[in-house]
């Protein structure tokens, strides 16, 4: 029983954490007038809902998503034949890789973007979202190769020689038993990079040089302009998959699962 009611109050505390600061922003998206020393706010206003629901923010919503998905399938999938590598054989410059795999999150990324920003020009991939998507890669897959190789170091690759024993070929293998046993790891690192790439916004804005409009390029936008309610609608937007995710790892080890995205029911 203490076990249990400390497992819901770390829940708890959890969720709060991440709830309470986002009330703020509830109300400032609503707020018309908010003077000091006005404890609440002392006019109501639709404009920032009108905002979220305005076509450039629903045209930049579905952008930042469909970037954002696309930027974790990829990373994972890299992610899995770097990890694999990695974290199950050893050979001479092993070491090496691992330090080259992690030299995008090591150096600032503005400094590695304006050094390969003449080559997305050169050949066409500037101002596009496919630019912005191998861009995204480079702070993402550091990441996925480094969670999935150490998935792949506490694998145990027995289950694979069975599953070929019994007449599984490579890409069976790989589907029915490698990926359900990576499967915490994964999503993980999906989530992960997901996030990553659902926020950045500083190699989107030199990649895509303004024609590939995201939620963080409308975000920054509203508060250079210094308008709040517009800057607090638009950080909601932002804010919510992060949220979302939380609440549901909360849940999740509220539930059955002993190990759930890596994490293990205490």
């Amino acid at each position: 029983m203490n076990g249990r009611w400390g497992g819901r109050l770390g829940v708890g505390l959890l969720v709060a954490a991440v709830l309470l600061p986002v009330l703020p922003l509830v109300v400032w998206s609503a707020a018309g007038t908010w003077r000091y020393p006005d404890v609440v706010p002392g006019r109501l206003t639709r404009r920032g809902l009108d905002l979220v629901l305005d076509g450039e923010v629903v045209s930049a919503t579905a952008t930042s998503l469909l970037i954002a998905v696309t930027v974790a399938a990829l990373a994972c999938a890299i992610g899995l034949s770097a990890g694999r590598a990695i974290g199950l054989y050893r050979f001479r410059g092993r070491r090496l890789v691992q330090f080259l795999l992690l030299a995008p999150v090591i150096v600032p990324g503005l400094a590695v973007t304006l050094g390969i920003q003449v080559f997305f020009v050169r050949y066409g991939l500037a101002d596009t979202v496919l630019g912005v998507v191998l861009v995204q890669l480079m702070p993402t897959v550091p990441y996925a190769a480094t969670l999935l190789g150490a998935a792949y170091a506490n694998l145990d690759v027995d289950y694979e020689r069975q599953a070929r024993t019994l007449g599984s070929g490579p890409l069976r293998t790989f589907l029915t038993v490698t990926v359900p046993l990576l499967r915490p790891a994964l999503v993980t690192t999906a989530l992960l990079t997901f996030l990553i790439s659902w926020s950045e916004y500083i190699l989107t804005l030199l990649i895509g040089g303004g024609q590939v409009t995201t939620l963080p390029l409308l975000l920054f936008a509203a508060i250079g302009s210094a308008d709040r309610t517009a800057a607090a609608a638009l950080g909601l937007l932002v804010v919510l998959p992060p949220v979302l995710i939380v609440l549901l790892v909360a849940r999740r080890l509220r539930g059955r699962d002993d190990a759930w995205m890596g994490l293990a029911r205490g």
